[in-house]
């Protein structure tokens, strides 16, 4: 994941708070200080603004596709990503027995302190959603961008048969328009076409990458996207 930037903080304080392991805040005699409360909070806060960003993004997705794919942006890996990206691996305060022990390498760890941050940057921000939600959105757009169309969880082509079938009774059909390069590396271009009009065109290293992505461009000039 390319490099992302931390929020601004007022407070010096609560950041430090956000990147204090407990291990941490117990070796300094100070449990209190750790960034385990902010983690719960910047748990909550994510789910409900991930809920939010995807209901609004995918308006035509039904709740099942939109709660595994919520899951998926807020999990462990995702936000161990985003801490990596942001470099906290390198800014957490750990106790001894922690970081000899490969803390600062542990996506359970890491994903608890971006937790804790977005926790903590609430709280910063005077308990304004509103920056908080303008500092996360972007986040999940380029998780979803680096996934690309290959990503199992956004089904572009259940997406635009639900719609055809709700539109005009009937399901798009598909098909290869074009093939390039030698047969060990062929490249294909496929079309997707409801009542014999084309809706969308995409191309791909196998046929099911090609259909997908015209399932995709069909959505998007639909505006369902």
């Amino acid at each position: 994941m390319q490099r992302l930037k931390l929020p601004d903080f007022k407070s010096a304080i609560l950041f430090r708070k956000a990147m204090s392991h407990k291990s941490y805040a117990n070796e300094q005699n100070q449990p209190e200080q750790s960034n385990e409360r902010l983690e719960f909070l910047g748990d909550a806060i994510l789910t409900f603004l991930c809920g939010e960003f995807l209901y609004d993004k995918y308006p035509h997705l039904p709740e099942g596709e939109l709660t595994k794919l919520r899951s998926s942006l807020v999990d462990k890996n995702q936000l161990s990503d985003f801490a990596l990206a942001l470099a906290l691996n390198k800014r957490l305060f750990l106790g001894k027995g922690v970081e000899n022990s490969g803390g600062r390498e542990n996506p359970r760890l890491l994903s608890s302190a971006f937790e804790a941050l977005i926790g903590a940057y609430f709280l910063d921000q005077d308990a304004d959603i509103t920056p908080v939600r303008a500092y996360v959105n972007p986040l999940f757009q380029v998780a979803l961008a680096q996934r690309g169309e290959a990503d199992p969880v956004v089904n572009y082509k259940s997406q635009l048969q639900e719609w055809s079938l709700a539109e005009f009774g009937e399901v798009p059909k598909y098909q290869i328009i074009a093939e390039s390069g030698p047969d060990h590396a062929k490249y294909f271009t496929a079309e997707v076409l409801i009542q014999g009009e084309q809706y969308g065109v995409g191309k791909g290293a196998k046929k099911q990458d090609a259909e997908k992505k015209a399932a995709r461009s069909a959505l998007e000039r639909l505006g369902l996207l």
